[in-house]
């Protein structure tokens, strides 16, 4: 399991080590372009329920952790889906790789 660790908050952000690796794509992509935006996740289930949303602005600091050392393969479907809500008012959706084929 990866971790984002963003701004000053001693707690990261649980996000499984393929997922993070797409959706690091997608941040920095935004953040090199000088956007800010936002994040959404669904809580994992052994946590309590519910969702969570963080801005995102090129200056705070963001950290991604990766369990693996080495990087898995990219899917730029998942990419482009990740992408796409990025660019919605809605922000970057944190959606697993099997849903974004459905919504394509």
């Amino acid at each position: 399991m990866g971790m984002i660790y963003y701004g000053g908050d001693a707690d990261p952000i649980p996000v499984e080590d393929r997922a993070l690796a797409h959706l690091k794509v997608v941040i920095a992509t935004k953040l090199r372009r000088n956007e800010s935006f936002t994040l959404s996740w669904k809580h994992p289930e052994e946590d309590h329920p519910g969702r969570s949303t963080i801005w995102l602005h090129p200056s705070i600091p963001l950290r991604f952790v990766f369990e693996t050392p080495e990087p898995p393969s990219l899917s730029a479907e998942w990419i482009t889906a990740m992408a796409n809500s990025a660019n919605s008012s809605g922000g970057i959706t944190l959606i697993p790789e099997d849903v974004q084929r459905s919504v394509d």
